[in-house]
C-alpha cells in the first residue's frame, strides 16, 4: 500500500511503516547505526555520535526513494531501505534500474521484517517507479544474502576489487539481479 501524506511518500505492509527520514529520527539512528554489527557488512562505519547520525540523515538520508523503517505501532526508525539509481549505484547499472539497500537494527534480525520491507519496495519500484531490474549485493553478510534469495534476487556476478569509500578497503561483491519479468511471474 503507497499513501502519500503531506506529499511524502510512504510504503506500509503488514508490520511496517516505510516512511521519509527525518532530522529527529537523528538519536534512533545513532542508537542502531553505532553497533558494530550493522554497518561494516553493509558497507559503512558504524557511527560515532548523534551529530554524526544527524548529518547522514541530512547529506545521505533525505532523499527521493530513501525510507526509514518502522513498526506500525511504533514511529521510531530501527533501519533503512533504498534505492539508488543509476547514476548512484555503487556498480554500473542501468539507466532505468535501481541498486536496492538495507540494514536494520540488531534487536530485530532474525524477524522477517527486512524481507517484508524490501519486497514492499520491490512492488513499488515495478509497478509504481515502472524500473526494469532491481539490483543487490553483499560480500560476507550471509543475511543479505537470504534476504536476497528469499526475495527472488538471482545471482549475476561478482565484482572483484570493489572499492567501498565509507570503509577505505576493497571487497568482492556478488551482485544479484531481480528483473520486472522474473518479479511479475512470482507473483
Amino acid at each position: 500500500v503507497i499513501t502519500e501524506l503531506n506529499c511524502m511518500k510512504k510504503l506500509q505492509t503488514e508490520r511496517l511503516l516505510l516512511r521519509p527520514w527525518r532530522i529527529s529520527d537523528a538519536e534512533s539512528l545513532y542508537y542502531y547505526a553505532r553497533d558494530k554489527r550493522v554497518g561494516p557488512i553493509a558497507g559503512w562505519p558504524a557511527h560515532k555520535s548523534v551529530a554524526e547520525s544527524t548529518e547522514i540523515i541530512q547529506t545521505i538520508f533525505m532523499r527521493d526513494e530513501v525510507y526509514a523503517v518502522t513498526l506500525l505501532d511504533d514511529d521510531k526508525a530501527i533501519g533503512l531501505i533504498g534505492l539508488s539509481f543509476c547514476h548512484e549505484s555503487n556498480f554500473p547499472i542501468g539507466d532505468n534500474d535501481a541498486e536496492i539497500s538495507y540494514w536494520i537494527g540488531t534487536p530485530f534480525w532474525g524477524k522477517g521484517l527486512i524481507p517484508e520491507a524490501v519486497k514492499a519496495l520491490i512492488c513499488h519500484s515495478f509497478e509504481t517507479l515502472q524500473l526494469d531490474n532491481l539490483w543487490c549485493y553483499f560480500a560476507d553478510n550471509v543475511n543479505s544474502k537470504r534476504v536476497q534469495e528469499k526475495c527472488g534476487f538471482k545471482y549475476h556476478h561478482i565484482i572483484k576489487d570493489q572499492y567501498v569509500e565509507y570503509l577505505d578497503e576493497i571487497r568482492t561483491e556478488v551482485i544479484c539481479r531481480l528483473t520486472k519479468s522474473e518479479w511479475q511471474k512470482q507473483q
